[in-house]
């Protein structure tokens, strides 16, 4: 098992808030809109050095969203931001009409996603979202895992051409991948290669399936351990190749399974090679208030719970 280490955590929201921070810098035509988060979203830095480029919409999210749309019309790049629920619940319709429909060049970024919201409680841990967006013709779904992934994903999707769903966090998690690194939207990032069943993670899970994976390796189980960074399109291609090797699979990730990575994950394989599948994630219900290490705990959001998955995947394998 390749070793992964990390020196310091820090939130994915942050990372977001660095990223559009250096656009702001590089790209003139990047604007920066928000619904009364802007504290929420870190974009303090980004209104600090161009308060021509901010949109205070207020708690307004539909307006926003279409608000959003018109400014493409002009040829900017609007970065509509705040939580993750108000994103995307109540603001779908105008998401569907104003923005997909018409294939809008509108960046959507989401904060305070899934259950590590934490003491907000179920009103605010929106667990659908990933599913609602990936729905949508011409979307495009993103959920990086670190403060880094964030902040290279939210550079990179501003010269992607169309709709972009970009799904981020509040609690601190370790950094782990590269400052450096080149993000590219649908194309999964290999951590760990290994024979003998795949792990696909994605957004705050991608932590705890390194960490399976290393209590995996003591027992003599090598994983495949993939990052799904991009949820739309999605990198079906590697899902195959190491399905095709390992011969089973389990899917981990912050979201309800209906509709999230798992569903996904499942159609490439009832398609195309079907094999075992096992997946994390919440089942068919709502959150609760509590520390955001309290409710992986209980929802079973945990590197032990990929290990049991991981386990079964592979009986079913052998079966």
């Amino acid at each position: 098992m390749k070793k992964y280490t990390f020196t310091e955590k820090k939130d994915t929201r942050s990372g977001f808030g660095a990223g559009i921070l250096e656009l702001g810098r590089t790209n003139p035509d990047v604007v920066a809109m928000t619904a009364d988060l802007a504290g929420s979203l870190k974009l303090e830095g980004f209104i600090k050095e161009f308060p021509e480029r901010y949109v205070q919409c207020g708690i307004a999210e539909a307006n926003m969203i279409g608000v959003a749309a018109g400014l493409t019309i002009g040829g900017k790049i609007p970065f509509a931001t705040t939580f993750a629920n108000f994103a995307t619940g109540r603001v779908y319709d105008q998401i569907r009409q104003s923005v997909c429909y018409s294939n809008k060049n509108v960046k959507i970024c989401a904060s305070h996603a899934g259950l590590t919201l934490g003491e907000d409680g179920a009103t605010h841990q929106i667990l659908e979202d990933l599913g609602m967006m990936k729905m949508l013709p011409n979307m495009t779904v993103i959920n990086p895992c670190d403060f880094n992934q964030t902040k290279a994903a939210t550079i990179a999707i501003a010269e992607h051409e169309g709709p972009v769903y970009l799904r981020f966090g509040r609690p601190v998690v370790p950094i782990f991948t590269p400052a450096d690194q080149k993000f590219e939207i649908g194309k999964a990032v290999i951590l760990n290669e290994g024979p003998d069943v795949s792990i696909f993670a994605t957004g705050h899970l991608v932590w705890e399936a390194i960490q399976a994976g290393e209590k995996l390796a003591e027992e003599g189980i090598e994983a495949d351990i993939i990052n799904i960074h991009t949820i739309k399109p999605l990198d079906e291609e590697a899902i195959l190749a190491s399905v095709k090797k390992t011969g089973c699979a389990v899917s981990a990730e912050e979201h309800m399974l209906n509709g999230g990575l798992g569903d996904s994950v499942a159609q490439v394989l009832a398609r195309n090679y079907p094999a075992p599948l096992e997946m994390i994630g919440v089942h068919d219900t709502f959150g609760e208030s509590g520390t955001p290490a309290q409710l992986m705990e209980k929802y079973g959001l945990t590197a032990d719970r990929i290990v049991e998955a991981v386990k079964k995947a592979m009986q079913r394998k052998a079966a």
